[in-house]
C-alpha cells in the first residue's frame, strides 16, 4: 500500500457554531472530526465501509481557539486481520500563524465490514521505520489495555445487573 492510501489529513475551520460554554471549541466537535478522519484513512486502506470499535487514550492537551484551522491527521499504526489501529493527531494554528500546534491525540480502532456487515480480512500494513515500529507497539500496547479495561467493564456491569 502506498503512504497516501496509510495517511489522511482533513482540515476544518473552527467556526463559532463549534463553540463550548468556556469560548473554545467543544470536545464533541473535535471527536466528530477525529472519528471523520479516521474514518477517511479506514476506509481508504481497507477499500470498504467501516465501523468504529474504540478509541482510546484520548488526550486533549491543548484548548482549540474559534477562528482557528484545525488540522486533523490519522494514520494506520497497526493492522489485524479485519481491524485498522490509526493514531489521530489533531493540530491548530491561528490564519496568519505559520506554526502548527498539537491539540489532541488518541487511538482509534476501526473494523472493515461487508455488506452483511460481517468483519472482513483489511491489507496487513507492516512497519517500515522506528518511528512506525514505536507507533505499532504503542497500538498494541493500548490494545492490550483496552481487553483488561474490557474485561473489568463486564465484571462492573453484570454487578449492577444484578442490583437491578
Amino acid at each position: 500500500m502506498t503512504a497516501e492510501r496509510r495517511e489522511v489529513t482533513l482540515r476544518f475551520l473552527a467556526e463559532p457554531a463549534d463553540v463550548n460554554f468556556g469560548g473554545k471549541v467543544h470536545g464533541g466537535i473535535l471527536m466528530k472530526w477525529i472519528d471523520q478522519a479516521g474514518y477517511a484513512c479506514a476506509s481508504g486502506w481497507s477499500g470498504s465501509y467501516c465501523v468504529t470499535v474504540y478509541v482510546g487514550g484520548i488526550a486533549f492537551e491543548q484548548p482549540v481557539a474559534i477562528g482557528h484551522l484545525v488540522e486533523v491527521r490519522a494514520r494506520i499504526v497497526l493492522t489485524g486481520r479485519s481491524s485498522m489501529h490509526i493514531a489521530v493527531d489533531v493540530y491548530s494554528r491561528g490564519l496568519r500563524e505559520p506554526e502548527w500546534t498539537r491539540t489532541t491525540h488518541c487511538l482509534i480502532v476501526f473494523v472493515a465490514v461487508d455488506e452483511a456487515g460481517k468483519p472482513h480480512p483489511v491489507p496487513a500494513w507492516i512497519p517500515e521505520t522506528e518511528t512506525d515500529r514505536l507507533l505499532a507497539d504503542y497500538a498494541g500496547d493500548m490494545k492490550a489495555q483496552a481487553g483488561r479495561l474490557e474485561a473489568q467493564r463486564e465484571q462492573w456491569l453484570a454487578a449492577v445487573d444484578d442490583g437491578h
